[in-house]
């Protein structure tokens, strides 16, 4: 009988069917960061030891958690840009250049998640597609061009409320700085850190009473485009819309 796609997924990423890696071969790791172009103008971030965010239990942030689809007209601060980016990629140190300690977990410290963001509606921050530099923790500007937030919402099957959401995060899996260790078991591993990643951002959000919509339904071709990344090499894993909650 012929295994469905997803069950020789499975199959084949089981440890008795990997090859030795490339760490197992001797290689040398790669980036741990994506390489940017030098002339493209960086924003820098507020220090994330210098934000000060209300106290919220983290069992009430768990218990009223929920996908928030509509959103408000205002707009989010540039600390508070700063913190959920923090919150979801911000690096505590740096292993000898070889690997990275984040505030999510990831399969071998690996981290081979990218943060790029749409940006509509951020204080003192103009409209555009924006990566963020973890090593750095500031943003560089990749694009200004008008109607992104519409591409980017018919990529997604008409998901109309990234149009109106204050900022879309954009997570890019780069698959060698994770098959480099693990192989093709490594895929599997992509897709987990993305979920630590998008939960570290429904529950930051919600201590600044801020609402997430996960987004795991678009185009992968029409999003790879978007971002100019290749879709095989590096390729878009996951979205997430963030905004004001709207009032009651």
């Amino acid at each position: 009988m012929i295994k469905s796609i997803g069950e020789q997924f499975i199959e084949n990423t089981k440890y008795h069917s990997l090859d030795a890696s490339d760490q197992m071969r001797g290689f040398p790791p790669p980036p741990l960061e994506l390489e940017w172009d030098k002339e493209l103008p960086l924003s820098e971030l507020p220090s994330p030891s210098d934000i000060t965010v209300t106290h919220t239990d983290l069992r009430v942030a768990i218990e009223r958690r929920s996908s928030v689809r509509e959103y408000s007209k205002g707009s989010l601060s540039l600390e508070e840009l700063s913190y959920l980016l923090w919150c979801t990629q911000g690096v505590k140190e740096i292993i000898h250049y070889s690997a990275t300690l984040r505030t999510v977990p990831s399969a071998g410290a690996r981290h081979a998640i990218e943060t790029y963001l749409l940006v509509n509606n951020i204080a003192d921050l103009n409209v555009g597609l924006y990566r963020f530099l973890p090593s750095k923790h500031c943003l560089i500007q990749l694009s200004d061009e008008q109607g992104l937030s519409d591409k980017a919402s018919t990529a997604c099957f008409g998901q109309n409320f990234i149009k109106t959401s204050a900022v879309t995060f954009i997570w890019t899996a780069v698959v060698y700085r994770m098959s480099w260790r693990y192989g093709e078991r490594g895929y599997r591993y992509l897709y987990l850190d993305a979920g630590h990643i998008c939960q570290n951002l429904y529950l930051s959000a919600e201590s600044i009473d801020c609402g997430v919509c996960a987004i795991g339904a678009f185009n992968d071709d029409d999003m790879n485009r978007l971002l100019g990344v290749n879709g095989k090499e590096q390729f878009v894993i996951y979205i997430g819309t963030v905004g004001r909650k709207p009032v009651s």
